[in-house]
């Protein structure tokens, strides 16, 4: 039986898909599906095997006869493509006919790489071959590799999601207190300057007592929704408690443009807030001391100026705002 018979080249295409026949002249005859797959626009067959190969062991050979010759019967050969990436590969010659050659290359070491490069699967070698069980090993690994990243990905989500909602005040979907010391503090080690305002909504009780407390909850999550309106991206508006809230200002400690803000705010805030067809009043006393006003700004020390100058501008009349004065805490010691 030749190896030039049809039936033995079928064979050969599925016990050795990368094996290649050369005659005596050096070209190549027949190549595996595999082989063939590594120059994809260029049939091989017709190709001189020196021209598309470079010996690297044996380096003496340039010749059909030197690689028959080379190391005996049976030459392990190692070798590199001439194209890019130029991969390296190895084999082993068997002589063929008067003068040619059978050789069987795999690619040993380079086999990550040219699965890579040449997008091989498993379906491109002999299902004996090692190389499969490789694969196998390399393909489980990259699933366990992705699954580890979706997983991580999840967790850090969730963890993003968990710190989200331990800054976040349930109710009104603003930041909470927790969220404002961490903010303050970043802000005050950063040495930039801000506004803080403390806001206190008046006659919030009065709703709560007469409408129940659903309609207390609409009131805070209406007036959620006007202080995000009137304050830039920016800016921070926290929930401190029940109808008490804090807003920060970065980068703006001019008195005339806090005063308007302030204004802006009580205006709106004294416009009905209609529940199930009947209106809620309120209105609102502010309070707000500056960062620059302090040699060296603490946000304790500007958490309590900020509530004294809102219990003065509360004993003004409501609906007022004040700027912390450091006579005002004089009237925080006279009672509330």
């Amino acid at each position: 039986m030749s190896l030039s018979d049809p039936d033995v080249l079928a064979a050969l295409d599925v016990l050795c898909p990368m094996h290649c026949l050369v005659d005596a002249t050096g070209h190549i005859r027949h190549t595996g599906p595999t082989l063939q797959k590594l120059w994809p626009h260029k049939s091989l067959s017709g190709q001189r095997f020196l021209e598309l190969f470079q010996m690297t062991h044996p380096r003496h050979i340039a010749t059909m006869k030197d690689l028959r010759a080379a190391n005996g019967q049976k030459a392990r050969l190692r070798l590199r493509m001439r194209d890019n990436p130029r991969t390296d590969m190895q084999g082993v010659l068997v002589p063929w006919g008067a003068g040619g050659a059978l050789l069987n290359l795999s690619f040993g070491l380079s086999i990550l790489d040219a699965v890579r490069d040449y997008a091989l699967t498993n379906a491109d070698f002999a299902a004996t071959d090692p190389t499969v069980e490789m694969l196998f090993l390399v393909e489980a690994k990259s699933a366990a590799m992705e699954a580890s990243r979706k997983l991580t990905r999840q967790l850090q989500i969730a963890k993003i999601a968990a710190e989200e909602q331990a800054f976040t005040d349930t109710l009104t979907g603003l930041k909470n207190r927790r969220a404002l010391d961490h903010v303050l503090d970043r802000l005050i080690d950063a040495g930039q300057e801000f506004a803080l305002m403390h806001l206190d909504l008046d006659y919030f009780k009065t709703v709560n007592d007469t409408m129940g407390h659903a309609a207390g909850d609409h009131v805070l999550e209406t007036v959620a929704r006007i202080m995000v309106e009137e304050t830039r991206g920016d800016d921070i508006v926290a929930r401190v408690g029940g109808d008490e809230f804090v807003l920060i200002f970065h980068a703006l400690c001019d008195r005339t443009r806090i005063e308007e803000l302030a204004r802006r705010l009580i205006d709106r805030l004294e416009q009905p807030i209609i529940f199930q067809g009947q209106p809620c009043h309120i209105s609102a006393s502010l309070g707000t001391t500056l960062s620059t006003d302090y040699a060296n700004p603490r946000a304790e020390v500007m958490l309590a100026d900020a509530d004294v100058a809102l219990y003065d501008a509360k004993h003004a009349g409501r609906a007022q705002h004040r700027f912390h004065r450091a006579e005002d805490r004089k009237v925080l010691a006279q009672g509330r």
